[in-house]
């Protein structure tokens, strides 16, 4: 019989990026760095789709934002943008209270137990973000995560005949030109399922790919999906669906958003919700304590089940247990040798 392929003893917690682990859009550094007027910014793009609809075009509304950046570096307004610059502007980032030092410190809660430290269990960190990848990768918490998907740019893109070319001058300071990679909340379901396969891990495994549920890397019920809102419920409910936990955040200074989780529970869209603050005290970092907990325990005695159903008992003598036996013989000693040795 073929062995799994992973151990399953891995859980992970996936995280929203904008108003879930800061208060704001991560592009207000960059807006501030060239003099753009953020709220104008927005208000631009919101308005893209009507506006070309009027002249016959159809736009993808998940794009857009990313579209209306490039213009605003065609146009000169943004005149050099590179991915250096969003990794510089990344640096500026706040974020909510407790982090970064939250990602680290909650990796110890599966050793807290020395069951689940004899079970080797591990907790990953992801972002999956339709913000910017190399602003996070520029932020103050990209190295206390495991993986990161987010929209991408391409500086230089490759010309016509360059596979014909043997070599390509690159300009030192280019801007970026093209879009490279597009996560948007509705793809970022298929992050959740290359994190759940292991083909964010091993290159051989297509996300597409059939797989039976005890070979995949991360098993669905091991997962807790965290974010702020209605834009995050295909994942929340692939999450959910599959037996994981979603929990909802929000800006404490918020009614709105408060009301906005509340409905979301309401509905059965999030297991709870809480404050977006991940200091060890607060309510939202002590729940997500108590669910990795109960992942734990749950691997826990899953694996010892297993064993136990596959590992049977050693030989041993009737007179251990059975000494006042009357059927045993005095100086008689009986031995029974028991199967599966």
């Amino acid at each position: 019989m073929a062995a799994p392929l992973f151990t399953q003893n891995i859980i992970a917690c996936i995280w929203d990026f904008d108003k879930t682990l800061i208060p704001q859009y991560m592009q207000s550094p960059l807006f501030k760095r060239y003099g753009i007027n953020e709220s104008n910014f927005w208000a631009e793009t919101n308005r893209l789709d009507a506006e070309y609809k009027k002249r016959g075009y159809r736009i993808s509304g998940e794009i857009a934002y990313l579209n209306h950046l490039l213009t605003y570096v065609l146009s000169g307004q943004m005149a050099g943008l590179n991915n250096r610059v969003l990794r510089e502007c990344g640096a500026e980032i706040e974020f909510y209270p407790g982090l970064p030092d939250f990602f680290d410190l909650s990796r110890g809660w599966v050793k807290e137990k020395a069951a689940y430290r004899q079970h080797e269990i591990t907790l990953e960190h992801y972002i999956v973000s339709t913000g910017l990848a190399e602003m996070v990768r520029g932020s103050a918490i990209a190295d206390k995560v495991d993986g990161i998907w987010a929209c991408e740019f391409v500086e230089n893109p490759l010309q016509p005949g360059f596979l014909h070319q043997e070599e390509m001058s690159l300009a030192a300071e280019a801007e970026i030109a093209q879009i490279g990679m597009v996560i948007d909340n509705t793809t970022k379901t298929r992050a959740i399922f290359e994190i759940n396969k292991g083909s964010n891990k091993d290159g051989a495994i297509d996300v597409n790919s059939n797989m039976t549920p005890e070979d995949r890397r991360i098993p669905m019920q091991n997962m807790i999906y965290v974010a702020d809102g209605p834009s995050d419920i295909p994942s929340f409910s692939v999450v959910k669906r599959g037996g994981g936990k979603a929990y909802g955040v929000y800006n404490p200074e918020s009614t709105g958003e408060f009301e906005q989780n509340d409905r979301l529970r309401q509905v059965g869209r999030i297991d709870h919700y809480g404050e977006a603050d991940y200091r060890v005290t607060s309510a939202t970092s002590k729940w997500l304590r108590l669910q990795v907990h109960q992942i734990c325990d749950r691997i826990v005695a899953g694996r010892d089940a297993a064993v136990a159903s596959k590992v049977s008992r050693p030989p041993r003598h009737l007179s251990d247990e059975g000494a006042d036996d009357p059927t045993n013989k005095p100086g008689e000693q009986q031995t029974e040798f028991l199967a599966g040795s």
